[in-house]
């Protein structure tokens, strides 16, 4: 049998979100469809970085000698930031997603703004606020002085977030100069790089991407249309996870809409060189056309996520999913 270790929690914000799709692939690779053939390990990193298996605690050479291939879980920092993919590499480990350069590119999501441009896909204007240190100065002056740059430079509303990670954790939206002053005041951590965009009003689509899948090279799911309520300006995270907001699949796409989604989310995985799978966020706006807001290298295989809900729409199951990506992963 194949030894495959699931790799779950982790030192992020997103550690709640990563138990959550590690429980989800554990539970599949020990059901009867894959039972079989695999040998489910679950390895969980605490909010500490302390590594486990199976609830012991655990040296990582430990948890390297004891699997044949990795089912990376993890979902923010150190998951899909490249660095454990680094690890992975150096130990020699197969793993699920895309290798460590990659996914660096893709987590910082500066970096991969770039790439869209690069590869001819808009992508909403931006400016980067740097990390706030004491030399420079009183902070509630560095947020008023890094307020007027971004409201001299960029069109509001404005959508302020953390320049790496996923889940919509820490995003706060502002539409107005005192508002964007007291989110850097009191709602944004400002001990890491910050980004912040125009928003894009329009209609929200998400495309998944998987790799080899159904004799495609690269295989596009159909686009999932998320409506947000009309308390919500935009898919935060409590949208994301506490059923709030609609997702339909097949989204309510133009036939043109549709098309366009399915090649820019090609583009973007097959332009930064991305692997197994991966989700991609756009905005459609009415008259000015798609945006791509960023990448999900690691998307969630939570029973909320969207990837799920877009394999369900072409009659692909959870099992079948994960059977192939580890075979993927075992080719690396």
């Amino acid at each position: 049998m194949i030894k495959v270790g699931v790799i779950r929690g982790g030192i992020s914000g997103e550690y709640e979100v990563s138990l959550k799709t590690g429980s989800n692939v554990l539970s599949h690779l020990r059901g009867d469809k894959l039972n079989q053939t695999y040998k489910a390990i679950d390895i969980l990193i605490d909010k500490e970085g302390v590594w486990h298996i199976n609830g012991k605690p655990v040296s990582t050479a430990d948890v390297f000698h004891s699997v044949d291939v990795v089912f990376n879980a993890l979902h923010g920092d150190f998951g899909e930031d490249g660095k454990v993919q680094q690890m992975l590499d150096q130990w020699k480990i197969p793993y699920t997603g895309s290798g460590a350069f990659a996914s660096a590119l893709g987590y910082n999501k500066v970096l991969a703004k770039e790439q869209f441009s690069r590869l001819g896909v808009k992508t909403p204007n931006h400016f980067v606020v740097p990390r706030y240190h004491e030399e420079d100065g009183d902070f509630e002056t560095y947020a008023v002085n890094v307020a007027k740059q971004i409201h001299d430079k960029l069109v509001p509303p404005w959508i302020v977030k953390p320049l790496s990670g996923g889940s919509s954790v820490g995003m706060k939206m502002c539409r107005t100069y005192p508002e964007l002053i007291s989110a850097f005041m009191e709602g944004v951590n400002m001990e890491t790089d910050v980004l912040v965009e125009e928003l894009i009003e329009g209609k929200e689509a998400t495309v998944g991407v998987v790799n080899n899948f159904r004799n495609k090279a690269v295989y596009v799911l159909p686009p999932i249309e998320i409506r947000i309520p009309t308390s919500k300006t935009f898919f935060d995270y409590e949208a994301k996870y506490t059923g709030v907001s609609e997702e339909v699949c097949p989204g309510n796409f133009s036939n043109s809409e549709k098309e366009e989604l399915l090649r820019l989310a090609e583009v973007i995985h097959t332009g930064l060189n991305l692997d197994h799978y991966s989700r991609s966020d756009f905005i459609i706006h009415p008259k000015k056309g798609i945006y791509a807001l960023e990448v999900n290298t690691l998307p969630g295989l939570t029973d909320e996520s969207l990837v799920p809900k877009m394999l369900n729409a072409v009659g692909a199951t959870a099992p079948e999913f994960i059977d192939h990506i580890i075979k993927l992963a075992l080719k690396r």
